[in-house]
């Protein structure tokens, strides 16, 4: 073995024991963080409503309320997303203005969610007077989340062969036909795997949510399901406290007498809610490539390289 070699060796070695050890520390703090609150984690605790100076309280508004502000925050992110990434990869030219939009997302993408909840703060609950609400939380994860998409989104449409484009063309379809059935089905796995790894991201967002959605949870009526009642569970102006945001206010001011379980509780069952979402990102995304392909998945090649 001469010395380029024995370089080369040391070198790998190192990087495999760091690695190793960034491992050891997320699974240190994912076992801490089920070993002190699953045992406090049952269906009671997952439905029942919290209390505010009472023991016994649960998480079950919380819990609703941060799928619903996922769900609404996906449904107007995710055309605008999936219009801009097409308009990137597929009409864009490479000139100073595509390259100012690229270079725009980027920094929006690496904004601290604070920064992005004080815009939309100032912007949706002050300038447009929705107030604290499930709609002015919804925008702000719509800016907050729309970088890192179109880019996902973009990553994905630019991994389909051209190879493929020029066949959908050779057929006589036109370039949007062709887009729309040949690249962006294509793309579908990559698309799929970025929706639900952003889904999980928005999730767990807190900071920009205690300045949009509002840092409480007023009691709903799960009877009544008219979104223009404001006790309803799907009007939108109503204010809703997520379950990140619930964690950071019962740690911060909660006076209840088993605050430490409910936040060990909730704090399980968001870094539940969140390691599922990035697994099911990769087998989703896999049964969509094996069933549209009819070939073996294999992560070193066509996993996108943003998510390897």
């Amino acid at each position: 073995m001469n010395r380029s070699q024995k370089q080369s060796k040391i070198a790998i070695t190192g990087l495999k024991l760091i690695a190793g050890f960034v491992v050891l520390i997320l699974a240190f703090l994912i076992g801490y963080i089920f070993i002190t609150g699953l045992p406090h984690v049952s269906w009671h605790f997952l439905t029942s409503p919290a209390k505010a100076f009472n023991a016994g309280g649960g998480i079950g508004v919380q819990l609703f309320n941060s799928f619903y502000l996922l769900v609404l925050a996906m449904l107007i992110s995710l055309p605008i997303a999936l219009l801009a990434a097409i308009y990137l990869n597929e009409y864009a030219k490479d000139n100073w203005f595509t390259s100012m939009i690229k270079t725009s997302i980027e920094i929006l993408s690496s904004l601290p969610s604070v920064v992005v909840g004080l815009f939309g703060f100032l912007l949706f609950v002050v300038q447009f007077n929705y107030g604290f609400s499930i709609l002015s939380g919804a925008l702000t994860l719509t800016i907050f989340n729309l970088p890192l998409l179109t880019r996902n989104i973009e990553d994905s449409l630019s991994n389909v062969s051209d190879d493929q484009r020029q066949g959908g063309l050779g057929l006589g379809l036109s370039k949007y036909e062709t887009i729309i059935h040949i690249v962006v089905p294509a793309s579908l796995p990559g698309i799929i795997s970025g929706v639900i790894l952003c889904s999980g991201r928005v999730f767990g967002e807190a900071a920009a949510l205690i300045y949009t959605a509002g840092q409480s949870a007023p009691a709903l009526n799960f009877g009544d399901w008219n979104p223009f009642n404001i006790d309803s569970p799907l009007s939108p102006l109503r204010p809703a406290e997520t379950l990140a945001v619930h964690i950071w206010k019962i740690n911060s001011e909660g006076i209840m007498p088993d605050l430490t379980q409910v936040s060990s509780g909730a704090a399980a069952v968001l870094v539940l809610a969140i390691l599922i979402f990035n697994l099911s990102a990769r087998f989703i995304g896999r049964k969509v490539f094996e069933r549209m392909t009819s070939k073996k998945y294999d992560y070193g090649t066509d996993w996108p390289v943003r998510f390897r």
